[in-house]
Order: C-alpha cells, then structure tokens, then sequence
C-alpha cells in the first residue's frame, strides 16, 4: 500500500469522524502542540510557503494562516477538502495569510504543486501506510535546500500502552505483538517507527533538528471536552513532549527536519 485513502467506512465519512475528533480535548491538544513546535522552528518572516500533505479538513493550515503563511493542502479525499474550504474564512478572520486547496495524493504533490516549498507537513498519514519510504521520498523532494519537514505519527513503541490506559485489555495484548490497529470506524493504521522514519530521512540527506512527544497525559481522555483548564493542561503536555522519558511515551511523536545543507543545529535522537 503505497497511498492512503480516506473515504466512508462503516457509512461514516472519516471527514465527520476527523472533524469532530478536531474539538475533543485530544484534538487540541494535538493540534495546539504541532503549531506551537512549528513556531519555534518555521520564521514568520518573511511569510512561508507551506505544503501540508493529507491536511484533512484544514486545521493546522489555518493556524499557519492566521500567522500569515500561505498553505496548500494537498488531500485525496474531497469530503475533507469541501470541510477545509468551508471553514476558511479569511476575511472573517482578518488573516494575513492563505490557504488554497488541491486534490490528490502525496506521491503525487511534485506533479500537482510543484517542489521548492518552504515547509512540508505530513501530519497523521504516515500511520495509514504499510511502507512510509516511498512518500517520504517524494516528499524530501518538494522541499527547497533550506526548506522543512514535519511528520507526525502514532508512536509504534507505546500501542499497547495507550489501549491498556481506556482498560481495554484485549487490544493491550493485541498490540504488544501487532502494530496494526483498527479504529471504531473501520480504519487501519499502524504504529510508526520514528527511528526509521529518521533512517529514510537520511538516505535523502535530510536531518533531524528535533523531535517531540504529543499527548503524553490526555490519551486516555478520548471524547472529553476542552475543558476551563485546557491553557495547564496544554502547558504539561509541551513540558512533558519535550524530555525524556515522557516524550518516549507519548501517543505520537513529531519530528522536525532539514535538508543537511540547511544551517541547523542537531538535536540528538
């Protein structure tokens, strides 16, 4: 399986099902944690040209928006883009930025939008592929000399323990041994290996700068709310997603990489 696909499982469109996982507190806690590790690392100045690959219903291109970057969210499934071009809003929002939309798959970006982009995000669809190499080169790719690389993934290390937190006991067992998991509407993902998502990185010569832990403390939450808390529990989950051996127990990891020829200090796997 080269390419994923994100249609209607079980009658339930998984745009619905993303959308509203977007306002759990999980959701934001995932979402508020990517833009903040993207803030220390992508300049606002001058606006960047982002690409964000399986952007979904748009979440995190419109935070980079309202920063005044300009993203292109690149998705196979039409009912996640028709979700993302409703709530784009600019002029409602006053944003600086923009956000433009393109159908198809990653493997296909360099034929659909061109390379030489600033920033690249993968976020949440590398977990979708049997083999993540080949869209991972792909991606290396569209990235200008200077450009960056954002990935996250379900952490492959730490399965078995998230299912163990909502006491569901026979997927523990099942994932201590499996990093397949099905999710409530049908969807197969796997858990990724962050250290050979980095081994692939690298035979594209493009390093780590600096990898975090996300949901360290509020997996187990599943369907709650935000809650009057959310600016503390926010707060934890950065602390906690940057250290070890928190970030190591986290339900995703978020890896940000260059191009070596990119000045970058290296921070250590």
């Amino acid at each position: 399986m080269n390419s994923w696909t994100t249609s209607t499982h079980h009658g339930q469109p998984l745009a619905d099902w993303y959308a509203r996982r977007s306002s759990t507190l999980r959701g934001a806690v995932r979402h508020q944690l990517v833009d903040r590790a993207l803030m220390e690392h992508l300049p606002v100045a001058p606006p960047q040209r982002v690409l964000d690959v399986g952007g979904g219903t748009g979440v995190q291109a419109r935070m980079l928006a309202h920063r005044g970057h300009h993203v292109t969210v690149l998705d196979p499934d039409e009912n996640m883009l028709a979700k993302a071009r409703t709530a784009w809003l600019p002029h409602a929002d006053n944003s600086p930025g923009s956000v433009s939309f393109c159908h198809g798959t990653g493997e296909q970006a360099p034929q659909l939008v061109g390379a030489d982009w600033d920033a690249v995000l993968c976020h949440g669809v590398l977990m979708y592929l049997q083999d993540p190499a080949p869209l991972l080169h792909v991606l290396t790719q569209c990235l200008r000399p200077e450009g960056l690389i954002s990935l996250l993934a379900y952490q492959a290390d730490v399965l078995a323990m998230q299912r163990g937190l909502v006491r569901d006991w026979d997927g523990a067992l099942k994932a201590l041994h499996s990093p397949v998991e099905y999710s409530s509407i049908g969807t197969i993902s796997f858990g990724v290996d962050r250290t050979e998502i980095l081994r692939i990185l690298a035979e594209d010569h493009v390093d780590l700068v600096q990898w975090y832990g996300v949901r360290v403390f509020t997996e187990h939450l599943e369907d709650e709310p935000v809650g009057n808390d959310f600016d503390r529990v926010l707060e934890a989950e950065w602390e906690a997603g940057r250290i070890d051996p928190y970030r190591r127990v986290a339900r995703h990891f978020h890896v940000i990489a260059r191009p070596k020829t990119a000045h970058h200090t290296q921070h250590p796997s």
